[in-house]
This record gives C-alpha cells, sequence and structure tokens, in this order.
C-alpha cells in the first residue's frame, strides 16, 4: 500500500487496498482508481479466491483421474487372463479355448493397438465435448466389451470384445483423465501431475491381480469377465462426474510472471502443425520403442516369473504395478528437474542395461529365485517413466489448447509399440522355446532409442531475468500508475 512519505518532494496519493499476492494487472487496475473504493477492492479480493478455489478444483480432477485409471488399469493384468487361456487350451474338451498358441496374445495386443488409436478420437472428442462425457462413453465401452467375451470362448469374439470394444473403451477413458489434469497446474509442476494421474493406470495391478485370482477360482474365467465389466462401468462412470476443464481464461498460476514466462497463443501448436515437426517423429520413435519394450514384459510377467515363483507367480503382477506407478512419479517428478530429454536418455539406457541383463536370467545360466521378479519390477518402474514423460513433452513442445489430440496422436506409438513387439516376442518364443532372442533384440531397439533422445536436448528458449530485475519492473509501472 503507498503512503505520503514525509522525506519526499512531493505527496503520493494513498490508494486502497492492495493484495501482494495479486498479479500485476490487477495492481494496476487496482491503482488507476480514482480515490477510495472499497467496494472495487472487495471484487478484486473475491476474484482471487476464485482463483485460489479453482486451484483446488484441479486437484479434485487429478484424484478422480487416479480413480479412473485404477479401473482401466486391468490391461496391465493380461498375463493373468492369459495363463488361464493357456491352462483351457492344454487341459482341451468340451467349452474349452481352441486357439493356436502363438495367439493367445492377439486379443491384449490388438486391445494396446486400439487403445492407441482410440486415443486420437477421444482426444478429439475431450478438447470439444469436455472429459466427462469422455469417460462415459470408455466405460460404458469396456464394461460392453468384457460382458461379450463373459459369453464366449471364440477368438474373434476375443478379439472384438476384449481387442477391439474394452480397448477403445480404455483409450476414451484415460484421454479424460490426464489431459483436463495437466490443464490445471502451471508447466513447473506437469511432470507431477502427469505422474500421479497415471499411476493409477499402473498401480491398478496391485488390487486388481489378487481380485483376479480369487474370481477365476471362484466362478471361472468368462463368469469373472462378467463381473470385471459391471464393476467397470460402475467405477469410471462414478469418478467421470468429477472431471472438467478448467474455465475460459483460467490462469493456473498467476504469479508465474515472477518466473518471465513468455509462452503466448501461438505456442499452442494445432495436429496439423506438430505433424509436420521432426521432433515430433523422433518422439514417436522412442514412446514405440521404450512403451513396446516394456509391454513386452508385463504381457509375459507371470509366464517370467513362474519357474521362480510356482503357483505363486501372480504375486509379481502385483508387485511390478508398484514398480510401474513409482516410474510415473518419479520420472515426472525428475524431468521437472532436470528436464525431459536428459530423463528420457537416462530411462531408456536403463531399461536397454536390465534386458541385457535378464538373458542369463531367462537361459538358465543364472539361477535365483528372486532374480527375475526383480529384474521385471525395475522393468516395468522404466517402462512406466514413459507414460509420464510423453504426456509432458506434449504439454511443453505443443500447448494446452489441442493438448488432446496431440498426445493421442502420440500415444498412437505405444500403441503400434506394443501390437508389433508385443506380437514379434510371442512369435519368437514359440519359435525358440524362450524368450531370449526377444529380450535381445528389444536392448539394442532401446540403445538405438536412448540415442535419438539424446538429439531432443535443446537450449532453453527463455532468457533468465534475475528476481530484482523483475520486481524493479513492477516499481516502475506502480508508480507511472500512481502518478497517473
Amino acid at each position: 500500500m503507498f503512503t505520503s512519505n514525509p522525506g519526499s518532494q512531493r505527496k503520493k496519493p494513498v490508494i486502497g487496498v492492495i493484495k501482494a499476492r495479486w498479479p500485476l494487472s490487477f495492481r494496476v487496475q487496482q491503482l488507476s482508481l480514482d480515490g477510495l473504493d472499497h467496494s472495487i477492492a472487495i471484487i478484486k479480493e473475491a476474484e482471487m479466491n476464485k482463483q485460489n478455489v479453482s486451484a483446488k478444483r484441479g486437484w479434485t480432477v487429478v484424484l478422480a483421474g487416479t480413480g479412473i485409471n485404477l479401473a482401466l488399469g486391468i490391461l496391465y493384468t493380461w498375463s493373468i487372463f492369459k495363463g488361464a487361456i493357456a491352462d483351457s487350451i492344454a487341459a482341451g474338451g468340451p467349452g474349452a479355448f481352441a486357439w493356436d498358441k502363438a495367439s493367445i496374445n492377439d486379443p491384449y495386443a490388438t486391445a494396446c493397438l486400439t487403445f492407441a488409436v482410440a486415443m486420437i478420437l477421444a482426444g478429439k472428442v475431450q478438447d470439444k465435448f469436455g472429459p466427462r462425457i469422455t469417460c462415459m462413453i470408455g466405460g460404458v465401452m469396456v464394461g460392453t466389451g468384457f460382458m461379450i467375451i463373459s459369453q464366449t470362448t471364440s477368438y474373434w469374439a476375443w478379439i472384438a470384445g476384449f481387442g477391439v470394444m474394452a480397448g477403445m473403451g480404455i483409450g476414451f477413458g484415460y484421454s479424460s483423465a490426464t489431459p483436463p489434469a495437466l490443464k490445471w497446474f502451471p508447466p513447473a509442476k506437469t511432470g507431477l501431475i502427469a505422474g500421479i494421474v497415471v499411476a493409477g493406470f499402473g498401480l491398478a495391478s496391485v488390487y486388481i491381480a489378487p481380485l483376479a485370482q480369487f474370481l477365476l477360482g471362484a466362478y471361472g474365467l468368462q463368469q469373472s469377465m462378467l463381473y470385471f465389466g459391471i464393476g467397470f462401468v460402475a467405477v469410471t462412470c462414478f469418478f467421470g462426474l468429477f472431471l472438467s476443464n478448467p474455465p475460459a481464461g483460467y490462469i493456473a498460476d498467476p504469479g508465474a510472471a515472477k518466473l518471465v514466462s513468455r509462452r503466448s497463443a501461438t505456442d499452442d501448436k494445432s495436429p496439423a502443425q506438430i505433424l509436420r515437426t521432426a521432433k515430433f517423429y523422433t518422439l514417436w520413435t522412442c514412446f514405440f520403442i521404450g512403451a513396446g519394450a516394456g509391454l513386452m514384459v508385463i504381457g509375459s510377467a507371470k509366464g517370467l516369473a513362474k519357474a521362480s515363483m510356482g503357483e505363486l507367480a501372480f504375486l509379481v503382477v502385483a508387485i511390478m504395478a508398484v514398480g510401474n506407478a513409482a516410474g510415473r512419479i518419479v520420472a515426472g517428478v525428475v524431468s521437472d528437474k532436470i528436464g525431459r530429454a536428459n530423463t528420457l536418455v537416462v530411462m531408456l539406457v536403463f531399461q536397454a542395461a536390465l534386458m541385457f541383463l535378464a538373458i542369463p536370467v531367462i537361459d538358465g545360466t543364472y539361477n535365483n529365485p528372486l532374480a527375475m521378479p526383480l529384474l521385471v519390477t525395475f522393468m516395468v518402474f522404466n517402462y512406466g517413466t514413459n507414460l509420464s514423460l510423453f504426456p509432458s513433452f506434449a504439454k511443453d513442445l505443443w500447448g494446452a489448447k489441442h493438448f488432446g489430440m496431440n498426445y493421442g496422436i502420440l500415444f498412437s506409438a505405444w500403441g503400434v509399440g506394443a501390437f508389433a513387439l508385443v506380437r514379434v516376442a510371442e512369435m519368437l518364443k514359440v519359435k525358440t522355446g524362450g524368450f531370449t532372442m526377444s529380450f535381445a533384440a528389444a536392448g539394442a531397439l532401446l540403445v538405438v532409442g536412448a540415442m535419438l533422445a539424446g538429439t531432443l536436448k535443446t537450449r532453453k528458449a527463455e532468457v533468465p531475468v534475475l528476481e530484482g530485475a523483475f520486481e524493479e519492473e513492477n516499481d516502475l509501472v506502480l508508480a507511472k500508475a500512481a502518478n497517473d
């Protein structure tokens, strides 16, 4: 607040209440008022309180998105369903699954591909109609898909029900969770918020794995699918009610001017614009490699652990879920500190090393009952980093206006990587009798990905400005308004 200063040569007018936390534009407006008008000050205070309420609303959206992903994360429990299908094929008899063993992963691979393709359409729906409607469409699709496969053992019905319908529903549900959450928070928290929301997807197996194991033992595979379908519709639609985009004109951090942000409306890139940049294709390739290698491990986690853990192998699915979720949060926080590109390089190099280290464990050269569960957990930790890094890349590089569709297009790399590498891994397993070749090929691809990620490092576009200089600029603007 300005007051008269006896030591100065001229008097400065007394100005009404000015809150230090107000943005500069609010303070200038208040200073330009003629005389004391406390009603204006009250209005300004009310507007700032509204801003604080909006920030709290953002955390509600984050929690709702996390809850939705906790349901949709059943995709990562496929290895348990896969085991039940394999047992049915081996047992034979009336009502048993009669699939070719090399195609046993096809519903999962198809779901991953459909998930990624649906993200593009879902992103457009999310940008146009909002996350709430998008989420409910997804929940109904997932439930319908599971209800379809609960009635049949047909290969094509499972491709349609789990692979297409449920995969598309997961894409719509997933697209409704992360984009709105990121829009409520400033760039400095992008990695953290993305990590928290997508952690729900990775953490889902902690409860779904033991739940699925119980239901399979008590009711069989198909009846269990029916129960899961009903549950997903209820959970996703409930949490969807709490999703929303920020209101028009919302500023995530009114005090962010102190960080001298130089972003403008022109930074918001459209899908057509991002497809004309080399950086998009570099990111797409890195995402393809990182996600495909991780999903190859996730899709076969139970089989990899069965040799060392026996009937308790299903626990590795729950254990790796903790690593999956932790990787998303840790990578988000770390990338906020050291940069997305640096974090991505470290992640891909570490994942490649783990793939090569796993080979002697897989082929029996090194025998330790804890080795494979630990390796799988760390691999899935690394895989999880992809799901917080790439949405953060999308927001940083291309803005929030078209975020839903932009990230949906980038996310296609996840689906193509899953479909290609998971399918190839299963074919190599059937041909060679093990996963050695699959892990060696994935390790080599990850090294290539790390080299590509290194090209993403760029110098910061913003020129740092000292805090003192910024405060001096503030003082000059305030003084001018006071004199006027």
